[in-house]
């Protein structure tokens, strides 16, 4: 078996710890989720749930992760808990299932900036969407992301993951930036900033089932929880990195991406006089088409906008495809380029379903966000906070320096106040499966 693999630098570890975050799920859904569920009030409950809910489920991800130094699934094993290698399980499971349809997405990502670059969707942005979303076509462009991901992961962590995601992440943030202060320049714009940013608190009170689990899975989903990806590449880290500052800082960015992505979004839409949230899965690229094509030099931004969303695609989609990755080469004699290589193929046939139909893509994605993210953070906690309690408090403490840490507070945060929050909204998310009869399994 191969030496095992470490980070090059802390800042490159944390840069793809963001990179995995900031991804599809800050652009695509987070914007859709937002429209969907009451607006301001939605991201309210989401910022509530990231600080609460997702720091203290980080945690202790990173804890199983660095103190094991193995994937997400030897990981237990090696922590002398070999009977609960099944957390690990559910968490590659979780990682593979949504990795499958989101390369879907990346595939539509491609085509629309493509499309930006002709003008093909200016004449009929629903239509376009529509044509794109599934077919024959859409299954090529899935294959090119995927190949794109595979290329990446393939090189390895410092040479191919670090690497990459240190010019991703900045280039993120400043072209996101750059479109939020352009977009604050629209006449018009200020009803988004109020669509988005003044909440109605009724609207939580009175639609609490709707917009609390998703807004708790939309937290995992953005900070890539409970898909093996935290503790794969908190894995590779040194003894010496601070966990919580590590944790903090990556929850910090992650949620400002967010909530900047929100703020070219919403004002963008409501200058054009576009319905948030109209066209489901398609909402995001059916609206932000219409207002490309309506603006001045709409093919620039839009190859600008979706450029940034590729980039944000790639980072997400590489941490995903490791997770399996390092659990193939970690165990097998496999190198990893050819580990990543077969695996991204397979990963492309289970999309292909996704990509030829679109009922198949949502009902993937609503299964992700109703059973399994909550599932697999649930066992993660249950794990760490009442199994392995004191090797996670010991964990927790180093490369602190001796900086006192409130980590007897934390382990209580994660066994009681974060495990039945979660509990609570997994009991949701499959009740909310089960009643609606659009999201059943396709035939």
């Amino acid at each position: 078996m191969a030496e095992r693999e470490v980070w090059g630098t802390r800042i490159g570890f944390i840069l793809a710890a963001v990179g995995s975050a900031v991804g599809l799920g800050n652009i695509w859904q987070f914007p859709f989720k937002t429209a969907t569920f009451g607006g301001a009030a939605f991201l309210v409950v989401y910022l509530l749930a990231a600080v609460a809910i997702g720091l203290p489920a980080m945690l202790a991800e990173f804890v199983i992760g660095r103190r094991s130094n193995l994937n997400v699934v030897s990981a237990f094993r090696g922590l002398g808990y070999r009977k609960w290698r099944f957390v690990g399980i559910v968490g590659l499971v979780t990682g593979f299932w949504i990795l499958s349809y989101y390369s879907v997405v990346g595939g539509w990502v491609i085509r629309y900036l493509f499309g930006s670059l002709t003008g093909a969707y200016f004449g009929d942005p629903a239509g376009y969407f529509g044509t794109i979303s599934s077919g024959t076509i859409t299954v090529v462009f899935q294959a090119l992301f995927m190949a794109i991901t595979v290329g990446i992961v393939a090189f390895g962590i410092e040479d191919g993951i670090e690497k990459a995601t240190k010019v991703m992440v900045p280039s993120i943030v400043v072209l996101l930036a750059g479109l939020a202060v352009w977009a604050a320049t629209l006449p018009g714009g200020g009803e988004g900033y109020r669509f988005f940013l003044s909440p109605d608190l009724s609207d939580i009170t009175e639609n609490w089932r709707d917009i609390v689990p998703f807004a708790v899975s939309q937290a995992f989903f953005s900070l890539s929880l409970g898909m093996g990806a935290m503790i794969t590449y908190s894995s590779y880290l040194g003894a010496d990195d601070n966990l919580g500052q590590d944790s903090l800082s990556i929850v910090a960015f992650n949620t400002f991406v967010g909530v900047l992505a929100g703020l070219v979004v919403f004002p963008l839409l409501f200058a054009q006089g576009v319905e948030p949230g109209e066209g489901g899965a398609g909402a995001v690229f059916i609206s932000l088409a219409q207002a490309f094509s309506e603006l001045p030099a709409g093919r620039l931004l839009g190859v600008v906008f979706f450029g940034v969303v590729l980039i944000a695609a790639l980072s997400s989609a590489i941490s995903l495809l490791e997770v399996v990755t390092s659990y193939v080469v970690d165990n097998y004699d496999v190198s990893r380029p050819v580990t990543a290589s077969g695996l991204g193929l397979v990963l492309f046939l289970l999309g292909v379903p996704s990509a030829l139909d679109i009922a198949v893509f949502t009902w993937f994605d609503a299964v992700a966000y109703g059973a399994l993210l909550p599932l697999s953070v649930l066992l993660v906690l249950v794990f760490v906070g009442w199994v392995l309690a004191d090797e996670a408090l010991d964990e927790l403490r180093k490369g602190t320096n001796g900086i006192p840490t409130l980590g007897s507070v934390w382990l209580w945060t994660v066994r009681v106040v974060v495990l039945v929050a979660v509990l609570g909204t997994l009991v949701l998310g499959v009740q909310g499966l089960a009643e609606d009869p659009g999201l059943l399994p396709p035939v």
